[in-house]
């Protein structure tokens, strides 16, 4: 690291330091919520994920029929219409938030339509319903752990790097302007020595 050995920026590294030393304890809550956040968002994505699991498992129980009628169209019915969310600032991150979805009007007869219908395309939409909202809470963990990314490098940069480096530039400049002071006042006698020196021998001539 290449510094001026100089008073002006002697200043300049003392000014940084203290600006890194005010920020860091910031940056480190920040770490902790962020990190907080990230394991609930784990949590809940993981609960999700069990429930996913649980509605893909009971909708499996009509595939069956559902293949031998397929003039049934559940893709279409089950498709969420509308997805209803919201954003959130955490920790200072705005991450979407889930709402509710909505399903397009089924439209079929009750007397032509076999009795598991209603019971299949509830189910169905559960799954559908499920999925949406295992997707929100993913891009909430991504979002998360990306932004604790972001702030664990830049604790470390302050941490490891940039603090480290200016207690070590002004512990360079103290040693050089000392030894500037030091050769100054050898100087500055040797000076007064000879100046005295040359002072005694005059007034030996002149005596």
């Amino acid at each position: 690291m290449k510094i001026k050995l100089t008073r002006p920026e002697l200043k300049n590294q003392r000014d940084a330091l203290r600006r890194f030393e005010r920020y860091l304890p910031m940056l480190k809550l920040k770490q902790q919520q962020l990190q907080a956040m990230v394991r609930e968002a784990q949590v809940k994505l993981a609960a999700a994920q069990t429930r996913t699991d649980a509605a893909r498992t009971k909708f499996e129980s009509y595939r069956a029929v559902l293949e031998d009628n397929p003039g049934m169209n559940f893709i279409a019915l089950a498709k969420p219409e509308t997805i209803d969310t919201h954003i959130e600032n955490v920790a200072g991150v705005k991450i979407p938030v889930f709402n509710s979805v909505s399903f397009p009007a089924a439209s079929y007869s009750l007397f032509s339509t076999p009795v598991w219908v209603d019971a299949a395309l509830t189910d169905q939409r559960d799954l559908s319903r499920c999925e949406v909202e295992h997707d929100i809470l993913n891009q909430q963990y991504a979002l998360l752990e990306r932004e604790l990314t972001k702030i664990v490098q830049r604790v470390n940069l302050f941490d490891k790097v940039k603090i480290p480096d200016c207690k070590e530039a002004i512990r360079r400049i103290r040693i050089h302007l000392g030894d500037e002071m030091t050769a100054g006042v050898g100087r500055a006698k040797i000076a007064k020595t000879k100046l005295d020196a040359k002072t005694r021998a005059i007034q030996e001539a002149t005596a």
